[in-house]
């Protein structure tokens, strides 16, 4: 039987034909981890579609965050003409959207005419490091833990505003707060259980530290799973809190209090779904040594924005640090769990974060710490904000500079997807220096 939300071919075609349903998204994660595509009439789909493919302009891949075309990239541009790549779906994804009538949802995997994986692709990238686990009997299961900060203004309203003088939906820091989150229980709940409908297993949500701040959480799953459940997630309950008069985002900082975290839990698996770390002390130390040893050059991964950046703040809760810990929030990467629950915490991304490119890179990180055999340090006990550890890299410029000197990048990923995501963080980073901020008005405007 089908999981909760999640149905079949044939399942399609029984509500195809009983009219529940009518439409079908067919979608993509582009390089910032968003949901792009095609919404399909459900008749289409089915006989066209379903066991062949549907094409797309191969500039999802090779555009800025405005979707702006930007030159340098090899794979896309003028220079190509912008023609298409292969959209191929993977039905085993195809689930029910409560959130729009009569909508079922599925990804899809993005290969040329000839067949062949585009492998700048956020979902093959992550598709290829779970092919070396594989090539090991192992798998990786991961669960991501996204903060958002919700405001009573219209996404319309805020535009308009300038993002400025937001109203959040909460006066005062509501960290496990059962009454202060109960005044947006009503958006909450309706967010909890539409994602249930889709097919994803909520566990709960909970208040967090800034105002309007709140997380839900999922239950761990398969690494592939998890990154589509959470690109779904983040499209809709931004679709939702709309729909509400609301508005959520996802910024790693908003502001100068606590920014919007995303942290990542893995393990890895045997096929018969017991634990490689529970099982294997060694492969587990070597492991989180790799997380260790290559945190700093995978940065680019993990901190994808400019403004991922700001995070990195003392005494915040985003770490500052590359050390490991205990059950320690003030380090990196965090050890939890114990048994088959035992698993690491990556506390470095935001909720910006490109879900396929960080547990591409947990995992590159893992097995480069495995394949070498690398000692694990002990753990830090403490402050490790005040540590005399290597540290965080504290702007983009150190990060792509990092990234474009790893030869674990270029192992793991190949030379093709390492200087995909150089251009992009190229494009970001001139964007960024071309731009006049309100802070250079405010400060010279008069006073300079």
């Amino acid at each position: 039987m089908a999981e909760r939300g999640a149905l079949s071919v044939d399942e399609l075609k029984k509500a195809v034909g009983d009219g529940t349903v009518d439409t079908v998204l067919l979608t993509i994660a582009d390089m910032e981890g968003r949901l792009q595509g095609k919404r399909l009439t459900a008749e289409h789909f089915l006989d066209e579609i379903a066991h062949h493919a549907a094409e797309g302009c191969n500039y999802l891949l090779a555009v800025d965050v405005d979707m702006d075309t930007v030159s340098g990239y090899e794979m896309s541009g003028w220079h190509r003409g912008y023609g298409d790549f292969v959209m191929s779906p993977d039905l085993d994804t195809l689930r029910h959207i409560p959130w729009h009538p009569g909508t079922v949802q599925l990804m899809a995997d993005l290969q040329w005419e000839d067949g062949s994986d585009v492998v700048a692709s956020p979902r093959q990238i992550l598709r290829r490091q779970l092919d070396r686990l594989a090539e090991r009997g192992w798998t990786a299961a991961a669960g991501t833990e996204l903060e958002f900060i919700l405001f009573n203004d219209t996404y319309e309203e805020a535009w308009h505003k300038a993002y400025r003088d937001l109203e959040p939906a909460n006066l005062y820091n509501v960290d496990y707060s059962m009454v202060g989150t109960a005044r947006v229980e009503p958006l909450i709940r309706r967010i909890r259980n539409s994602m249930m409908g889709a097919g994803m297993r909520v566990e709960n949500s909970k208040g967090e530290c800034n105002l309007g701040q709140h997380e839900i959480n999922f239950r761990y799953d398969h690494a592939l799973a998890t990154a589509d459940d959470h690109a779904l997630y983040k499209t809709g309950a931004k679709e939702i809190a709309a729909q509400e008069g609301y508005a959520i985002t996802f910024i790693a900082k908003l502001d100068e209090r606590e920014g919007n975290s995303c942290h990542i839990h893995c393990s890895l698996q045997h096929e018969d779904g017991s634990s490689v770390f529970a099982g294997d002390e060694k492969t587990f130390h070597r492991f989180l040594a790799g997380q260790l040893a290559c945190l700093r050059e995978l940065t680019l991964f993990f901190a994808p924005q400019i403004n991922s950046y700001k995070r990195f703040v003392e005494g915040s809760f985003a770490p500052t640090a590359v050390a490991w810990g205990h059950d320690n929030r003030t380090c990196s990467l965090r050890v939890v769990g114990h048994g088959q629950g035992l698993r690491l915490e990556n506390r470095l991304p935001g909720a910006d974060v490109n879900p396929y490119l960080a547990l591409a890179a947990m995992i590159a990180a893992g097995l480069h710490g495995v394949d070498n055999e690398l000692p694990l340090e002990a753990p830090f006990e403490g402050n490790a904000y005040e540590a005399d550890k290597p540290r965080v890299p504290h702007t983009m410029y150190a990060a792509r500079d990092l990234f474009a000197d790893s030869q674990v990048a270029r192992e793991a990923f190949g030379q093709e997807v390492v200087d995909h995501y150089l251009n992009r963080a190229k494009v970001e980073l001139d964007a960024f220096e071309a731009a006049v901020t309100d802070w250079e008005k405010f400060r010279g405007f008069e006073r300079l």
